[in-house]
């Protein structure tokens, strides 16, 4: 059996003031989203905003344990307005929303990262379900 190790994740939550970070976002366009983002992910996570490291506004917690018997905690989902997009962490990866994604608008993928340029070029009701959706999916496996 493997031994259970604690990970030391860089990015952990802490009690920032989510407003003050998002009021200092210098992209007047990029500040406008993230807010957007802020209220779409409060009413469907039905969790309130926590900072996770110096820029990811995240939402909700899971505890994970790998096979290798590493674990930790992470947020459910969230989002960091960077300078070159808004990155919206999908935990869940994509493979199971690719109905939504056809539907969305413009966008790039990581293995749980949603790259959007501005929410002016994604449908906002497609993004919700797919933000909802993801997180109804981490708390069905993660309790």
């Amino acid at each position: 059996m493997p031994r259970t190790t604690q990970a030391n994740n860089k990015t952990q939550p802490h009690d920032g003031d989510v407003v003050a970070y998002l009021n200092g976002i210098e992209h007047a366009g990029r500040r406008e989203d993230a807010f957007v983002l802020l209220d779409l992910m409060r009413e469907v996570s039905g969790e309130r905003a926590r900072m996770w490291g110096d820029s990811i506004v995240g939402f909700g917690e899971y505890h994970y344990v790998y096979d290798s018997g590493r674990e930790g905690n992470h947020m459910i989902t969230g989002f960091a307005p960077r300078k070159a997009n808004l990155v919206v962490y999908v935990m869940p990866g994509f493979s199971q929303y690719g109905d939504l994604l056809a539907k969305l608008g413009k966008y790039k993928t990581g293995s749980s990262c949603l790259y959007l340029g501005r929410l002016s070029n994604v449908d906002l009701k497609v993004l919700r379900k797919l933000v909802d959706k993801s997180v109804k999916d981490m708390r069905r496996k993660y309790g």
